[in-house]
């Protein structure tokens, strides 16, 4: 049995992965984790079906299978429920390995109600706050 990378603790199946196979996402959370497990299992079409085509900006499946990134962690910050809504926000810190050190990915997604399911448009990225000194 394999768990899912998204963090749930659930097998993968019965989590993100019934998603990859077709299942509906019913909120922008849901959606987020199996867009997470996608990038950490390279599944492009995947991901492709679930970014709204007028923010892909050109990228395609076979890019975004081969993203050379190893991620190892999955934080949500804050979701809104989106069960019932148009849009909705999630704002996360997807953690990952590069150069020997771990580092996150912090941002705010959004996602809209594309052709009757969620779809990712973009996110912000959230930058680390910095002291300032007087």
């Amino acid at each position: 049995m394999t768990i899912c990378p998204c963090g749930s603790t659930l097998p993968l199946a019965r989590c993100c992965g019934a998603l990859h196979q077709g299942a509906p996402a019913h909120t922008p959370e849901q959606l987020m984790r199996s867009r997470y497990s996608a990038f950490v299992l390279g599944l492009g079409d995947y991901l492709v079906y679930s970014w709204h085509p007028d923010y892909l900006g050109g990228l395609n499946a076979h890019d975004l299978s081969h993203i050379d990134t190893q991620w190892d962690g999955l934080d949500i910050i804050t979701s809104s429920d989106g069960a019932q809504d148009q849009t909705g926000i999630v704002e996360f810190k997807a953690w990952f390995q590069e150069d020997g050190q771990r580092r996150c990915l912090h941002e705010r997604s959004q996602f809209v109600r594309f052709d009757g399911r969620w779809v990712y448009t973009n996110g912000e990225i959230m930058l680390p706050h910095k002291r300032h000194s007087r």
